[in-house]
């Protein structure tokens, strides 16, 4: 579309058309907003003209060697409010930019005048002529396609017909054809266009996937019931649990930190400070005599081991994470190798980690202020290390904890060279630094979702991820962690696990459980909101098959939830959430909607009861707009199909729908709307 705006003195920073406000833009175009491949990116502007003549705004894609991919005309939100939204869709990887066209809509400004005026009797022949001329001309546009420019040209030659009447001329101006053509190609003169702004598309498991962790240690280990002495679980028998995994419909294992474990200060079982001679120990207590970030734990096995672990994942169609925990236990190599890169108390003492209460006596924090060279190149040696070993993604331990420009250089570092390098950020801190972080590289991050339990504290929470944080800031929504067992799971029975499960894997693109959850495991240490008998400081046998052969087992219900993900594109996306209303203030409805490459449509609707101990009624009223149902999709009640995926029941659903959600029974519906 050539641009005929004038040329305008330098130093004005408005075009012929002012355009502001442009989303998706990171600190004015500072830092790329983040995309996957094939994902649906909200773009938006404010965009206004002096006059009544109309304006039309358009949103336009441009690969990485700049040449124009899609162009997408946007809508305006609101009349009044100058606004304007649309989707791209950028279908490959790469550093993408977009920008925001705003034009002088000829078609637009000629068909409202000829509505209004030759309705009213006003101007007829000439509004008539004008049409035919506007038409005649654009069918002269070598740019257009021959179905639109014959449909101008027959439109054109109507118009001029004066033996037909008005009605019929006008008629064949606004005619299907005719805008359809419009619509392809818009009418267009004195384009206005915004600067370029980046937008960073990476591979699909940057921004989708499920996520299940489990403690290799504890996969195969064998007590001695003679002795109470344990026996650790190697590479290889943790890799007899990952066909497990996979029946679950997970797609990455995140492994906790597999490094050698310090004895000073070991913890034992429940965090206490004393550790029998026996006991494993914290994994994220890095560094002994064996070695540090740069080797196994021998109990686990060897580097064999693990590159045998890693391809027999990638065989069942799973990826690898490991932990990159910056720390280091008092045994770390680096302790007496460079004392400079940990804080030194008066005493002489070396400051070990804490987050009062919690006292970490067994982790050393690394200090970035000392010898920042010497320390990230060293960190950037055992990165590549795991790489060259196979892992792509590292769930990274506690970032908010290092300084941001370190992640910014590590990140940028490691994916300029390996750019299908993920980094997932464990930082549950203050908002700053968790969109500090977001912008600075990281690809994913943990988020306050274990904590958001209501339905006004989840409505909030799906507002900030899918709209106000989108642009830089990925969540997984883990439902739990070694770390982390709320209330609500410790007391909510089977129906909490279900509800949360619902939520994280419908709302999410991505999210992720740690190992047990499919148990229901729910007791906590006492006065802590972490398990008791936590396997971080502990060995722990789980019977998997058993329990679910006995039917106890969330498994197959985990499964069927990554098996909806995985057949409805929709879900799969961030940015397309939109929230709904019920009458009950524990019933959460939102829905997932996707306009799919072949012209298809996939739209999901999810009604969840977020009380785990009662039934719940309630009146659901959808915005339907936001569905994009085609009228033929209605009955003549208004009304349409919907199929629940979780219990394979099926209603005829509208506007306002009654809803009774057994918490005890299933407490949540997932629809899809049957096209």
């Amino acid at each position: 579309m050539p641009s005929l705006e004038p040329t305008l003195p330098s130093k004005l920073r408005f075009g012929r058309f002012p355009i502001t406000d442009v989303l998706p833009v990171v600190e004015g175009g500072a830092f790329p907003a983040k995309a996957v491949a094939g994902e649906g990116i909200a773009v938006s502007a404010t965009a206004f003209r002096e006059g009544h003549d109309a304006l039309g705004v358009s949103a336009v894609l441009y690969s990485p060697r700049g040449k124009e991919k899609q162009r997408v005309r946007l809508e305006e939100l609101g009349k009044g409010l100058d606004r304007w939204h649309g989707v791209l869709t950028p279908p490959k990887t790469g550093e993408w930019t977009f920008t925001i066209e705003a034009w002088h809509d000829r078609y637009g400004t000629w068909h409202h005048n000829a509505d209004v005026k030759i309705r009213a009797g006003v101007d007829v022949e000439l509004m008539l002529a004008e049409g035919a001329a506007l038409l005649g001309e654009a069918a002269d546009d070598d740019a257009r396609d021959e179905e639109g420019r014959l449909a101008f040209r027959r439109a054109a030659s109507v118009l001029s017909d004066v033996s037909r009447s008005v009605e019929e001329r006008l008629a064949a101006g606004e005619s299907p054809e005719v805008l359809a053509a419009v619509e392809r190609l818009p009418i267009a003169e004195l384009v206005t266009e915004t600067e370029h702004f980046p937008l960073l598309v990476e591979r699909e498991r940057a921004g989708r996937g499920a996520w299940y962790e489990f403690f290799p240690r504890s996969e195969g280990a064998e007590r001695d019931l003679q002795t109470g002495e344990w026996r650790s679980g190697t590479f290889r028998t943790a890799a007899e649990r990952l066909p497990g995994v996979t029946a679950m419909g997970f797609d990455v294992v995140y492994l906790p930190p597999i490094h050698p474990i310090g004895r000073a200060f070991r913890k034992g079982p429940n965090n206490t400070l004393t550790a029998g001679p026996n006991d494993p120990g914290s994994p994220w207590a890095i560094g002994g005599p064996e070695g540090g970030h740069d080797a196994i734990h021998p109990d686990l096995g060897t580097f064999e081991d693990f590159d045998a672990f890693v391809a027999r994942a990638a065989e069942l169609g799973l990826e690898v994470a490991i932990d990159l925990a910056l720390q280091a236990s008092p045994d770390h190599p680096w302790v007496t190798e460079h004392p400079e890169w940990f804080t030194t108390r008066v005493d002489g003492s070396i400051a070990y980690a804490e987050n009062p209460p919690k006292k970490y006596q067994d982790i050393y924090p690394l200090n970035f202020d000392n010898d920042p060279e010497g320390l990230s190149k060293e960190i950037l040696r055992i990165v590549n290390l795991w790489i060259d070993h196979g892992v792509k993604i590292f769930r990274v331990d506690n970032p908010h904890t290092k300084p941001v420009w370190f992640w910014e250089w590590l990140i940028g570092k490691v994916n300029k060279k390996n750019p299908e390098v993920v980094f997932l950020a464990e930082a549950f801190t203050r908002p700053a630094m968790m969109k500090a972080l977001g912008r600075a590289g990281f690809q994913q991050s943990y988020t306050y979702f274990t904590w958001r339990n209501t339905r006004e504290e989840l409505e909030e929470f799906f507002t900030m991820i899918s709209k106000d944080w989108a642009a830089f800031y990925r969540p997984n929504l883990f439902v739990n962690t070694p770390d982390i067992l709320t209330e609500y799971l410790q007391f909510g029975g089977r129906p909490a696990f279900k509800i949360r499960a619902v939520l994280a894997s419908m709302a999410s693109p991505t999210w992720g459980v740690y190992a047990g959850y499919e148990l229901c495991e729910h007791v906590a240490r006492p006065g802590a909101e972490e398990y008791i008998d936590n396997e971080k400081y502990e060995y722990k046998q789980r019977d998997w098959a058993g329990e679910e052969a006995a039917g106890r087992s969330l498994a197959p219900y985990l499964a069927r939830l990554n098996e909806i993900r995985r057949a409805h594109p929709a879900l799969m996306d961030l940015q397309n959430l939109t929230l709904h209303t019920s009458t009950d203030d524990a019933t959460v409805v939102f829905s997932k909607h996707k306009e799919l490459p072949d012209g298809g449509k996939d739209t999901i609707i999810v009604v969840v009861n977020v009380d785990p101990h009662s039934t719940r009624e309630s009146t659901v009223t959808l915005d339907l707009e936001s569905l994009s149902l085609d009228p033929g999709l209605f009955d003549h009640e208004g009304r349409f199909r919907v199929d629940d995926l979780l219990s394979g029941q099926s209603w005829q659903w509208g506007e306002h729908n009654y809803v009774r959600l057994d918490a005890h029974a299933e407490p949540a519906h997932v629809l899809h709307v049957r096209r």
